[in-house]
């Protein structure tokens, strides 16, 4: 049994390295899974095959669905649009059309992402600093919160593709009124992440920095902002929503301006805490829809499950995934971890 008593049933076929190549294989975290919870259940199934989503929800009808499947790279989305499309919105359909015909009662909790803001964000009056910039607008000095506008902007095909699966969860939930909601998340990250450089940016930068691989940045002068938020804080905002649900709900999580930084911010973390000078190439043009400046306002989160908040600070992100990674090369060239800079406050 899980943490709290769940027993654990998963659902997912390793499309990420067929979208990613082996860098983006997710057969260690099952390994992981599998050691750490001895009577977890796994499916390889793709979320797009219907029939089987719907046989398999029937079959087992959860007390809880947390759906975290998805393309999730900005960029990858433009070659490859209509595996887009059907994995995030039609993946979720299928989903939440289980979850509605099976166990109507169960929370549903669907990660969505900040990108179905598109690019209004960066029409927020900003100013720039010595390492970053941020919002010159004092709307908006907590951030980013759920009531901003998504329709008429630049999302990228990914984006329109999450707004399509973010819109059709919170209609399952006020139409049927099932429990359900968004998670609109900023940069979800942790020591297991396997980022590569279309999709997780800590992980990818971190892993660069050690292998001395360069790491490309592109537009906005390194500037750009975003904020980190770790797996169990996210895990544990789920847990809240699970234990306490609401009908067709949207929460932007992430890290919030707490736990925000910007490309050139994050270099800097990481040489402080390796030793490794970062290697980088600058390229002038941003990614189309990219945004200059995002965190997420945490206010409607905390006002909603007050018994929710985060716990691991933005140093403790940087040194869990310096170890990781440390400890995941070390295995394969053995490398020593040499973390050993506090960066406490």
């Amino acid at each position: 049994m899980g943490r709290h008593g769940y027993q654990v049933v998963g659902i997912d076929n390793n499309e990420r390295a067929v979208f990613f190549g082996p860098e983006g294989d997710t057969s260690r975290s099952l390994e992981r899974l599998r050691n750490e919870l001895p009577d977890y259940s796994h499916h390889s199934i793709d979320i797009r095959d219907r029939q089987a989503i719907l046989r398999l929800v029937a079959e087992i009808k959860p007390d809880a669905i947390v759906h975290t499947a998805a393309q999730p790279s900005h960029d990858k989305a433009a070659s490859i649009p209509f595996d887009d499309f059907d994995v995030n919105a039609v993946g979720t359909l299928n989903l939440l059309e289980a979850a509605r015909r099976a166990c109507p009662e169960s929370p549903f909790v669907q990660m969505s992402t900040n990108k179905v803001y598109g690019d209004l964000p960066n029409t927020i009056r900003l100013k720039e600093l010595d390492t970053r910039w941020d919002y010159d607008d004092p709307q908006f000095e907590h951030g980013i919160p759920e009531s901003f506008s998504i329709d008429q902007s630049k999302h990228s095909i990914f984006g329109a593709s999450k707004v399509a699966a973010d819109v059709m969860t919170q209609e399952y939930g006020r139409y049927f009124n099932m429990p359900a909601c968004c998670l609109r998340g900023g940069c979800l990250t942790g020591p297991n992440h396997s980022g590569v450089e279309l999709h997780g940016f800590l992980s990818y930068l971190v892993r660069c920095n050690i292998e001395q691989r360069e790491y490309r940045v592109y537009g906005y002068k390194g500037k750009q902002v975003r904020d980190n938020i770790h797996s169990e804080d996210v895990a544990k905002f789920i847990m809240a929503f699970c234990d306490n649900p609401r009908c067709g709900e949207v929460y932007n999580i992430g890290g919030g301006k707490q736990n925000s930084c910007s490309i050139l911010e994050a270099f800097q973390a990481v040489e402080d805490l390796t030793g490794i000078p970062q290697k980088y190439t600058y390229l002038e043009q941003n990614r189309i829809g990219d945004h200059i400046c995002y965190y997420s306002d945490l206010r409607k989160m905390m006002q909603h499950y007050p018994g929710w908040r985060i716990t691991r600070t933005l140093p403790d992100v940087f040194r869990e995934i310096v170890d990781s990674w440390y400890e995941r090369l070390g295995q394969r060239h053995g490398v020593k971890s040499r973390v050993t800079v506090d960066m406490a406050g």
